[in-house]
């Protein structure tokens, strides 16, 4: 039987339970890009060592378990010109929807926010579309 889903589950849990801890300790909504967001504009004063240390357990947390399992199986595109790219247009579209994954995805459809469930439909619908053109149509990546 796979057991490549039990990452998956586990993973899902741990985010839900961040989420949740998140709200309940500081009040707000854990969505990654307001986090970072409120950091590189500088609107986070107040709040910046709390966004800072959020955002480094992003980065420290999977790094330092991809090494005590022995490496990550990313899949990454080895073109860095694509993965710069599609970093950006990510990022565009965070600023765009006025939040991400973690916070239109997790948090608004947990909260059964209506704002968080027609962003989640659109960024979904729009991922798949963009895998269809890039690597079925267009075959970069």
């Amino acid at each position: 039987m796979p057991t490549e889903w039990i990452m998956g589950f586990a993973g899902g849990i741990i985010i839900g339970l961040a989420a949740a801890f998140y709200l309940l300790v500081n009040g707000r909504i854990m969505g990654a890009s307001g986090i970072l967001g409120g950091v590189v504009d500088g609107s986070a004063r107040d709040t910046l060592r709390e966004r800072i240390g959020f955002i480094a357990g992003l980065v420290i947390v999977p790094g330092a378990l991809a090494i005590a399992m022995g490496g990550a199986d990313t899949h990454v595109n080895n073109n860095l010109i694509v993965v710069a790219a599609a970093g950006l247009l990510v990022g565009i579209g965070t600023r765009i929807a006025n939040g991400c994954t973690s916070g239109h995805g997790v948090c608004g459809i947990s909260r059964f926010s209506l704002r968080g469930i027609v962003a989640t439909i659109f960024y979904i619908g729009a991922g798949g579309l963009t895998v269809v053109l890039f690597r079925h149509i267009l075959g970069v990546v």
